[in-house]
Parts: structure tokens; sequence; C-alpha cells
């Protein structure tokens, strides 16, 4: 014969309330094995075991109607999961939104207008997202006269918000969002955008031979960022061999522009390199730092490296340390 257990043991042993158990036994959901004489009710280890996992289920949101039907096996368990899961990850991606517009809101002025749009900005569809974006790019390149490779390489250049953003995703898309809107940060890069590619050199600098020289000179800094935080000696032959490389490169690139070829200029120009005075003339160039701004938070928002100017540094003293050292 199964043991029966008064009501107070049953709590104890599942952490529900009394009034609790009584609830569910009211409602039809678990009820009682036994009543005493005297109307006590008594349950057994197959109804404690049921209360558990009532007590779970409603733990994790489940509703009445749902509990009765797992426990009359009308409705799987992972059904039942399937669905709350949908709702919990609903619930968590609204929880990252308000919490990004809070932070935003502790973070600068806001006022009464602005919380809304701050809400809206992250409730935005990736449809409205992208047209947002296209939008500001057809504002920023309009009338310019390219190569419509080098256009088409701009616009490309757009966030692209995972379906479970982090907060510091949805506080850097919000920012986004808002800069590209602003009217002063839009026509302040058309204007840069406009002065830089103005000339016969920026048009050229637009063209796909330029750019397929701009990636091969990226693809050197990378080979020398990697050897320079892999620890490879600036003294080294390794180091000086990438340093020379990446000089002779640069000459070409300039050549390519100007039709002069001066290697050792190159080279000069980067042993000389000076990270402060280098960062004095990156603070001056309004138009390079705007696109920065958005390039970084566009890094943000799709979980890729951000630019760092630092870092870049680093890795610019490290060539020319290793081009001022006596080669043999």
């Amino acid at each position: 014969m199964n043991e029966l257990y008064p009501i107070g043991d049953v709590a104890r042993r599942t952490g529900l309330s009394v009034s609790a158990i009584r609830f569910y036994a009211d409602e039809g959901v678990v009820a009682p094995t036994a009543l005493t004489e005297g109307g006590f009710r008594q349950y057994d280890v197959q109804d404690i075991a049921r209360l558990e996992l009532v007590r779970t289920l409603r733990d994790l949101g489940a509703g009445l109607d749902d509990v009765r039907r797992v426990l009359a096996a009308e409705g799987t368990l992972r059904d039942l999961a399937v669905r709350h899961l949908r709702l919990v990850e609903d619930q968590l991606r609204q929880f990252h939104a308000r919490r990004a517009v809070l932070r935003t809101i502790v973070r600068q002025p806001t006022t009464a207008e602005q919380v809304s749009l701050l809400h809206k900005l992250v409730s935005m569809s990736d449809d409205d997202r992208d047209q947002l974006i296209s939008g500001f790019w057809d504002f920023v390149t309009d009338g310019l006269d390219v190569h419509p490779g080098y256009l088409e390489r701009l616009r490309s250049r757009r966030p692209h918000l995972p379906e479970e953003p982090s907060t510091e995703q949805l506080e850097a898309w919000i920012e986004l969002a808002e800069i590209v809107r602003d009217d002063q940060f839009r026509t302040a890069l058309r204007a840069f955008f406009h002065r830089a590619f103005g000339t016969e050199q920026g048009k050229l600098m637009a063209t796909p031979e330029m750019l397929a020289r701009a990636e091969r000179q990226r693809v050197l800094y990378l080979e020398a960022q990697a050897a320079q935080q892999a620890g490879v000696p600036a003294d080294s032959p390794q180091a000086r061999d990438i340093a020379e490389r990446m000089a002779a490169d640069s000459a070409d690139f300039v050549a390519a522009m100007t039709g002069d070829h001066d290697l050792d200029k190159a080279r000069r120009s980067m042993a000389g390199f000076d990270r402060i005075r280098s960062a004095e003339t990156r603070a001056k160039m309004t138009g390079t730092n705007l696109m920065a701004r958005y390039s970084t938070l566009v890094a943000v928002i799709n979980g890729t490296p951000q630019p760092d100017p630092e870092k870049t540094a680093t890795v610019q003293e490290w060539m020319a340390s290793a081009l001022r050292r006596d080669p043999t």
C-alpha cells in the first residue's frame, strides 16, 4: 500500500504553500489521493511528483490549461517547452531593447519626445533599418562622380542587427540610426566625399585598379600586424622584410597616382612615423573621423573587429623601427 502524506508534509517536500496545493486540488490539477474522516487531504508519492512538476512548469510561465494538458498526457513537455521558449526569447529581446533605450537616456540628456523615437529605433524591422541606411547613402553619394564600383563599396557598409542582439549592439544601432538621420552629420560627410573625389586625382583613387592596390596594402598591413602581435622583434629579418615590402608597395601606390616613383621617400616617410603627430593629424581630418565613427558603430552591430587607431599606430611604429635598423 502506498504511503500517504498529509498536506503539510507535501508542502515541505514540494516547496509549495499549503494554500497553493489546495488551489491546485480545487482547480482539478492535482487532486489528493484520499481524504481522512476529518476531511484532511492526503497525497501519495506520485501526487507529490506531479505537484513538483506543476511548480516547475508554473515557474517557467505555463498556464493552468497547459499544465492540465501535460498532466493528462494531451500535450508533450517538449511542445510546451517550445511554445514557452519562443515567449521567453521574445521577452528577452524586448528587455534588451528596453535596457538599451534606458541606458541611452541615462547616458545623455533626452527629452520625452526622444524616448518614443529611441524605442521606435530599436523596434525597427530589418526592412525599415535597410531603408534608413539606403536613404542615408543616397543622400551622401548623390551627385558623386566616381566609379560605380566605389559607390557600391560605400553602400555595402551597412549594419546587420542579429536576431538576438546584445545590449551593446542595440546601443550602437540607436547611435547609428541617430547620426544617419542627423542633417549636420549627413551634410558634413557628403561634403567630405565631394571634396575628396572632386578632383581628377580623387576620381583615380576610386577606380578598381587603385582599390585593388589599396587592398594589397591592407593585406600587407595585416601581415605586419600579425607578426607584431606574435612578438616578432622589430630588429629581426622578418620585420625588415615586411616593412620593406610595405614601403615598396606604398611607393608603387604613389607612383600610380602621381607618376613619381620614389622608394627612398616611401622608406623615409614610414621610418619617420610619429604617433603623436599622426594622432594630431587624424584629429583634424573631420570627414575621416565621421566615416570612422560610422564604421565603428557598424562593426559593433555586426560583431566584426572595430577600427583601432592605437593598434594601427603600434604596428606602424613597429615597421618604422624595422626600417630604421641597419639591415647589415
